[in-house]
């Protein structure tokens, strides 16, 4: 019987036999494309439908007529006439020869591996019974011992290279970023994917997109885990738990678990999430619709001159392009909007609003869990001024993890369930968040509303795909506005000026495809993915009886019952945040006053020299030499923290510009000044002087 693939119309088609079925490709296809449209299957490791095949893995070779040896079916044109064979004795042997060499590189910790089931090394090994028989050979070079084998410095991913195979699509894919933090070194045994200059990955230029970690076959690359803290906290049950779930992870989670990609499973997911344990379930769509009537109303004040930044405005509800700038752009920091990403803003409202105030017990902290598609966010969860709001990030493949490991029968869950309220009624427009040019197309029907733009379409088309690239679309009486898909699309934007003026408004997502194609997404080698999950975002935006943010009667009262209007002094507060340029004087003074309103101590010296010196300018404390007498007077002498206090926003050091200078609003109120000197060979504060000013009030 024919297969499908066979039977399509094909414009240049090319004919030849897998395994003694005829088939037909086009022109330019693999002979991995004509063995899958056979409906055979031939192994593979190293490859990867986005990037040029490398055939290092050898996996796929193939037995082809008329050849002398066997060819990689990934890297090799598919010929007219000819006849493949995939399964011969010796072409088994060889994989079975393959992996046990593969297997003497590699460690035998599956049982406690983060991949450990979705993991194509695993697979294979099983399929084929390969038995440990060859001694092991120890990973890495002798002779450099500065490659760094393991590597968990960074907040959002975990490097252990004794299990990398050495497939290249790392490399191959911070290449596509152009981010270039990882690349080769050394040939033969010796070689390895290491960071750039071999510095710890959180020190190089990594974003923590995690596209590194999508396309790994292994475990060598792999979002930082934080699922067993998050069980332990549900099984201890000594504290309310709540969890929120971003757009994107509805249409991708049921991949997990067998269903067809783009399925929506939304009703599904919330009931997994209360079988965990958790003790709310909410929408990080209510929080999205929250972020577009903070930016939208930003970008309004921008182009009335009465708000610090300048056009065109940049989105910032991704973490990764947030690094990106900070660590490789921070000329363009005052193009950011200051309005935080969704998934920090609804844990600020879930602790410090009027839900905590109604619905936790007083002086009991909730553990917030946020679920995300996204690496990066394990990352912003972690930044200065926003730190402990999220108490812990999942990804799409750890809440999939965490699931299985319960023993709970995704598949077999019902798919009629809703969230929570008062934070969990979302619309349309936050659905669409989790695609690239959501995010835009949902500021803009916000932003006509309140010019008073009548006939403005509500569907931005022009914005929407998948693609790499450079998507733009103009708006009568408003301006032209861009969608940018992966972090290289923005780079190559970002080379030339012509962008400040020909844009109103810029949205980056960092990962192509936008949110749907995080980091943190399910695993796939489907060259559709993006598209299919695309597809089904949209219909939850076209099925949605209420289609702009503005419109999200649980966000009209939320600002009527405790923010007032879009960046209200109360908004501003609670809803916005700052930026730094990294390895800035503002970045040390960010991190050591965020660690000061934590009382963490350790933090704070850490960033400090050894014989750095805090002056405080107080008769109190005077000058703290060392970074030890740092330490112990943030967590000995300085008052004790006020308790936990439901729906209260404690008050913190805020800067007074959201982009530049160290100018402070000090948890008193006091407007004061810092002179911040950092030591030119480690980047460390060794110097640290409070300067008094005038007294404000705080907000």
């Amino acid at each position: 019987m024919a297969s499908r693939a066979a039977r399509k119309i094909l414009s240049n088609p090319v004919s030849l036999t897998v395994n003694g079925r005829p088939v037909q490709v086009e022109m330019g296809a693999t002979v991995l494309d004509a063995v899958r449209a056979a409906g055979s299957r031939v192994p593979t490791l190293c490859y990867h439908p986005e990037f040029k095949a490398r055939a290092v893995c050898r996996m796929c070779l193939v037995d082809m007529e008329g050849e002398r040896r066997p060819q990689p079916a990934c890297h090799t044109l598919a010929k007219e006439g000819a006849i493949v064979n995939t399964d011969t004795d010796e072409l088994k042997t060889f994989r079975k020869v393959d992996l046990q060499f593969l297997l003497a590189r590699h460690p035998n910790e599956c049982i406690r591996c983060e991949v450990a089931g979705n993991c194509k090394l695993q697979d294979l090994i099983e399929e084929y019974q390969v038995e440990d028989l060859m001694p092991k050979m120890q990973r890495g070079s002798l002779e450099h011992p500065e490659h760094r084998i393991h590597d968990h410095t960074s907040p959002s991913i975990w490097r252990d290279m004794d299990k990398c195979i050495e497939c290249g699509l790392c490399v191959d894919s911070c290449s596509a970023q152009k981010i270039n933090a990882i690349g080769f070194v050394e040939r033969g045994k010796g070689m390895i994917p290491v960071p750039t200059f071999d510095k710890p990955l959180c020190q190089t230029g990594c974003i923590s997109c995690g596209q590194c970690t999508l396309v790994c076959p292994v475990g060598a690359l792999i979002e930082r885990p934080d699922w067993q803290r998050v069980l332990e906290v549900l099984s201890s049950k000594r504290r309310t738990t709540v969890v929120q779930t971003a757009p994107a992870t509805r249409v991708s989670i049921g991949e997990e678990f067998g269903f067809e990609p783009g399925t929506i499973s939304t009703g599904r997911m919330i009931q997994a999430l209360r079988a965990l344990g958790f003790d709310y379930v909410f929408d990080t769509g209510f929080s999205a619709d929250l972020t577009i009537m903070e930016e939208a109303n930003e970008l309004l004040a921008r182009l009335r001159g009465e708000r610090e930044g300048k056009l065109p405005l940049f989105t910032s509800c991704c973490p990764g392009w947030i690094n990106y700038i900070e660590i490789h752009r921070p000329d363009l920091l005052p193009h950011l909007s200051t309005t935080k990403s969704p998934q920090q803003m609804h844990a600020t409202v879930t602790k410090h609003g009027p839900f905590g105030r109604n619905a936790i017990p007083e002086s009991e902290e909730p553990f917030v869990v946020s679920i995300m598609p996204c690496t990066a966010k394990k990352d912003e969860a972690d930044r200065p001024g926003m730190r402990g709001d999220v108490d812990a990030v999942l990804t799409t493949r750890e809440l999939a993890k965490l699931i299985r490991h319960c023993k709970i029968p995704f598949a077999s869950l019902s798919n009629d369930d809703s969230y929570d309220s008062p934070l969990g009624e979302s619309t349309g427009a936050a659905a669409i968040f989790g695609a690239s040019g959501g995010v835009l197309e949902a500021a803009l029907r916000t932003a006509v509303h309140a010019l008073g733009i009548k006939d403005a379409p509500i569907e931005l088309k022009e914005c929407r795909g998948v693609d790499r690239g450079v998507k733009v679309a103009t708006i009568p009486g408003v301006g032209s506005v861009a969608a940018v898909s992966s972090i290289a699309s923005a780079i190559d934007l970002l080379s030339t000026d012509s962008w400040k003026n020909d844009y109103l408004m810029i949205e980056v997502m960092a990962c192509p495809g936008g949110c749907l194609g995080g980091g943190g997404e399910p695993k796939s080698d489907d060259p559709n993915i993006l598209e299919k999950r695309a597809k089904s975002i949209y219909q939850i935006d076209a099925d949605a009886n209420l289609r702009r943010s503005h419109d999200n009667p649980e966000v009209q009262q939320l600002y009527k019952d405790m923010l007032d209007h879009p960046l209200s002094e109360k908004s501003e507060q609670l809803l916005h945040t700052v930026y730094s340029a990294r390895g800035s004087p503002r970045e040390k003074l960010s991190q050591f006053l965020d660690a000061v309103d934590h009382r963490d101590g350790t933090r704070a010296s850490d960033l400090f020299t050894e014989d750095g010196v805090w002056n405080t300018n107080t008769p109190l404390y005077g000058e703290i030499y060392g970074k030890e007498k740092i330490k112990s007077l943030i967590e000995s002498k300085l008052p004790a923290l006020p308790p936990y206090s439901a729906g209260h926003a404690p008050l913190k050091h805020r800067f007074v510009s959201n982009v530049e200078g160290t100018n402070i609003v000090a948890p008193d109120g006091q407007n004061v000044h810092f002179d911040v000197a950092l030591d030119d060979a480690t980047g460390r504060i060794k110097s640290l002087k409070l300067i008094p000013g005038e007294s404000i009030t705080a907000a």
